[in-house]
């Protein structure tokens, strides 16, 4: 039940939900062009600073076809396909889709001919306006973005929105797009969130697992043939002394040899929620034949891929706060504005890092290669490992060609991890599936460093310093002021 919101987007409100607001009981023609949506219940219920009341549900379906009814888009020819119709092109729901990596994804597979939808609660954006924090690049609303993105390529997005711990919003979203592959990067995504206080902690465990599992009854119910592409993460391992091998180790112990799930030590109530995840969906494989590939993903660095160069609307965030900014951010974005690096600790902290770019052909690449039906498959997801001083090393060299003055800085380590340990992961099925690595050459670096120069003005200095302690953690809902 289409009903016109203006002349490029339409939106469908669920039978089963209350409505959005009086405009719509008053007639669409009232409906604004941009309009901003209440809080989901489950996003937003565990994460309000006290006083704060929590925002009720509502569930919204928007879409960004035009009027008029338009010829389904042609794939390319390199998109894979799983029914015997070749001019049929691939469905992938990309849940998370308005996020960093989630955005970019979702622009990559539909210029390369995939049909993709967006589902989304944009609990994300509502997390800066709750911390005082912003991205350091402009983002445009999701409708806009969307807008955007058809009138430069011609090419629909759908999207939904609403959360997926609603399993009715959910279970309607599956029904009503089918996707052949669900690409799931709908998870509250920082360590540094988790660990404010408990009612964070409590946010990023329900949020996370309870999605997932939703989208695993939501395939089981409704789409028993769709491939679950889920991102996971390299912090579900820890720092072990030994070699990380891709999600299963052969052991010999006591005479008898078997290949089990790689132990996990995970360092955060965040990397806890990604276990329970890794376990749950290896469970429903088992148990119900569901076909799911674990991408454990290292930490993501850049902004520009193909897609989102092609206008200023569609750029992708840019965070460098102490909650959701990674230490290569926090540094570009700390020489930029002459502040010290800070490298937490020792600084021997390794770990495996991927440009943006890689991250989309990443999920193409396991989008193409489907595991087979009850096969769990994981992948680790990344191309180079660095410690936090080789870091900090690589962007003062940076900054010095570009004039800049670097310093470095040690500060106490909010977390609670080894600062100095045994690194060696193991990543080469994506690369034997085709992935071609950009890696973190000194050209890359001036090009990163260069663009948090461009916006630098945008650089609130109050959000550097780290502001969340592991062996603090409060028990009373904090809101960090601006």
């Amino acid at each position: 039940m289409a009903h016109l919101l203006s002349t490029s987007c339409s939106i469908k409100l669920s039978s089963g939900c209350k409505r959005y607001s009086k405009p719509l009981n008053q007639g669409l023609e009232a409906f604004p062009t941009s309009f901003t949506l209440q809080a989901s219940k489950y996003p937003f219920r565990s994460c309000v600073s006290q006083g704060q009341k929590p925002l009720r549900n509502y569930t919204v379906h928007a879409t960004t076809l035009p009027i008029s009814k338009e010829a389904p888009p042609q794939p390319s020819s390199d998109t894979h396909q799983t029914s015997n119709e070749p001019s049929k092109p691939q469905r992938v729901m990309v849940i998370g889709g308005d996020g960093y990596c989630g955005w970019a994804t979702a622009l990559h597979l539909s210029n390369r001919g995939y049909k993709v939808a967006i589902v989304d609660s944009l609990v994300r954006r509502y997390f800066d306006h709750q911390l005082g924090t912003d991205s350091l690049t402009p983002i445009s609303s999701i409708q806009n973005r969307l807008r955007r993105w058809k009138s430069l390529t011609g090419k629909s997005i759908e999207l939904y929105i609403g959360d997926i711990c609603d399993f009715e919003f959910l279970s309607e979203t599956f029904q009503s797009f089918e996707p052949d592959a669900v690409v799931h990067f709908g998870e509250q995504r920082s360590a540094p969130y988790s660990m404010i206080d408990r009612s964070r902690a409590v946010f990023t465990q329900n949020n996370n697992v309870i999605g997932t599992l939703n989208v695993l009854f939501a395939i089981k119910e409704f789409r028993e043939q769709c491939h679950l592409v889920k991102l996971g993460t390299m912090g579900e391992y820890g720092t072990p002394n030994i070699d990380i091998e891709e999600g299963y180790i052969t052991i010999t112990h006591n005479g008898r040899t078997d290949t089990l799930p790689y132990p996990k030590q995970a360092s955060s109530f965040y990397h806890l929620s990604k276990v329970h995840d890794s376990n749950n969906i290896a469970f429903t494989c088992k148990a119900w034949g569901i076909r799911a590939t674990d991408l454990n993903q290292g930490v993501v660095y850049g902004v520009r891929t193909d897609e989102t160069e092609m206008h200023e609307e569609l750029c992708n965030r840019f965070d460098y706060d102490g909650v959701f900014g990674t230490a290569l951010n926090r540094f570009c974005v700390q020489a930029a504005v002459g502040h010290p690096l800070t490298v937490y600790g020792k600084g021997g902290q390794t770990r495996g890092y991927l440009d943006i770019r890689d991250t989309v052909q990443c999920v193409e690449l396991a989008i193409a290669n489907p595991a087979q039906p009850g096969e769990f498959q994981v992948y680790n997801q990344f191309t180079e490992q660095f410690s936090v001083n080789e870091l900090a090393a690589l962007v003062t060299k940076a900054g010095e060609k570009l004039g800049l003055n670097v310093q470095t800085i040690t500060v106490p380590n909010p977390r609670v991890e080894e600062e100095e340990h045994y690194y060696n992961a193991k990543h080469t099925k994506l690369v034997e599936l085709g992935l071609e690595p950009h890696l973190l050459s000194d050209s890359l670096q001036d090009s990163l460093l260069n663009f948090t120069i461009k916006y630098k003005d945008r650089v609130d200095t109050k959000q550097i310093m780290p502001s969340v302690s592991w062996r603090k953690i409060g028990v009373k809902p904090k809101t960090i002021t601006a």
